[in-house]
């Protein structure tokens, strides 16, 4: 039996670092698919568009900040099957940034410490990315 294969998907997320060493994490809002679980802030890359584009696009929509590229350091990615696609995400880590964050698109921003974000529920995607944070911050 041979499996169908998946589309592969392209998302871009940040794991935003602010002076006290916190993670900010976004609540995905009601209506969207998985409703209510906490991700790191980011979107789908668009045809022809370059990840780090994408990223500083997203974090402007969604959270009203201005980041450089120069100040996107890519971290470690997360590699996922959903039912209907597979889901490959370049983690970002960003300390850098202009503007105040606030949440355009999520329901609820939290900044956490590195050792507390497994107190929040993420997608299945984000989970294994929380080690690697842990470990380095």
């Amino acid at each position: 039996m041979t499996e169908t294969p998946l589309p592969t998907v392209l998302v871009v997320a940040v794991a935003l670092i602010d002076v006290d060493g916190r993670v900010l994490i976004a609540k995905r809002p009601q209506g969207k698919s998985l409703a209510g679980l906490w991700e790191f802030p980011g979107g789908k890359v668009e045809p022809g568009e370059r990840p780090e584009a994408a990223l500083i696009r997203e974090l402007r929509e969604e959270l009203g900040i201005e980041v450089s590229e120069s100040c996107l350091a890519p971290f470690v990615f997360a590699s996922h099957a959903y039912d209907s696609f597979h889901l490959l995400m370049p983690l970002y880590l960003c300390r850098r940034w202009d503007g105040v964050v606030a949440a355009r698109e999520h329901d609820a921003l939290a900044w956490v410490k590195s050792d507390k974000l497994s107190a929040y529920p993420m997608p299945p995607a984000d989970e294994p990315l929380v080690a690697w944070l842990r470990d380095l911050l």
